[in-house]
């Protein structure tokens, strides 16, 4: 696998426009810490940026010996609001992102059936930029149960049209996140996030869903042990031979140094990974 930081650990859970660090620092830290590429989105350069921010961007990651796993291109997809799907509806400005990144997958988002035309014919006019999309396990989408996302990708049937996995989505939706989960959606599978939480009734956070309410939990370190059981994660992803990015998708976290909080995460990853067989590259593999 690919060890990916994304550039969400420099927002905060709640603010998600504002980045706390610059582009250059945070480059530096993930290539020094061990990562291999970042997972961009639009606080630090999306649709929005003109041209020569972007390939200002693409030149600081290059500098810096990284590449880039994915694109996430406006705020809309990442509130998961109501706008998100509208990106299916105009993908070129997407593509011309991610290729100007030199990003094979981009993150889209849909939110009703009316959406599954428009993921279509995006994933056609992707391909023939040989880019892939991606749509997270996300709450209040067509991705929230397990069921309703293979349902989902089944009926959008584009072979460059797959999934970002993510099991604290999942947890909060009630549904089992492990081997048998990864197996289930393995054809699938083209990036995996890694957050962390504990679901509480006294949690600080709350995330609404359409399966089951709203659901309150707390957000703590990917290291820390009680919240997401990341070993069965992993033992799921060596089973199916996965070999895509594993991306580092934690929003910044209280009471310790960001840069603090990326070295010991990616420390963390890469033991858990080869204990797990799911060994991280030094260098970005196909996906």
């Amino acid at each position: 696998m690919t060890l990916s930081l994304s550039v969400r650990c420099a927002e905060s859970f709640l603010s998600k426009e504002q980045a706390s660090i610059r582009l250059e620092p945070l480059s530096e830290l993930a290539q020094a810490s061990g990562y291999s590429a970042l997972c961009m989105r639009a606080s630090q350069v999306g649709v929005h940026s003109v041209p020569a921010a972007i390939e200002e961007a693409a030149s600081v990651i290059r500098r810096h010996g990284l590449a880039v796993s994915m694109v996430t291109g406006d705020f809309d997809i990442v509130y998961n609001n109501d706008g998100g799907p509208n990106c299916l509806r105009r993908i070129k400005p997407y593509l011309d992102l991610a290729l100007a990144l030199g990003a094979p997958l981009i993150r889209v988002a849909l939110k009703n059936d009316a959406d599954i035309p428009w993921a279509q014919q995006a994933a056609d006019e992707a391909a023939e930029c040989g880019i892939r999309l991606a749509h997270q396990c996300h709450t209040q989408s067509l991705f929230e149960t397990v069921e309703g996302i293979e349902r989902t990708l089944r009926r959008i049937n584009r072979s460059n049209f797959g999934l970002i996995f993510e099991a604290a989505n999942l947890e909060l939706c009630g549904q089992n996140y492990g081997r048998d989960c990864v197996r289930r959606l393995a054809p699938w599978i083209f990036n995996v996030y890694l957050q962390n939480q504990l679901v509480k009734p006294d949690g600080r956070m709350s995330l609404p869903t359409w399966c089951g309410g709203p659901v309150a939990f707390e957000l703590i370190p990917i290291a820390q042990a009680g919240g997401i059981n990341f070993a069965a994660v992993f033992e799921g992803l060596a089973w199916i031979g996965y070999r895509g990015p594993v991306t580092v998708h934690q929003a910044q976290t209280e009471n310790e140094p960001l840069s603090e909080t990326i070295r010991k995460t990616a420390a963390y990853l890469i033991e858990l990974g080869r204990r797990t067989g799911l060994d991280v590259g030094r260098t970005l593999n196909a996906f």
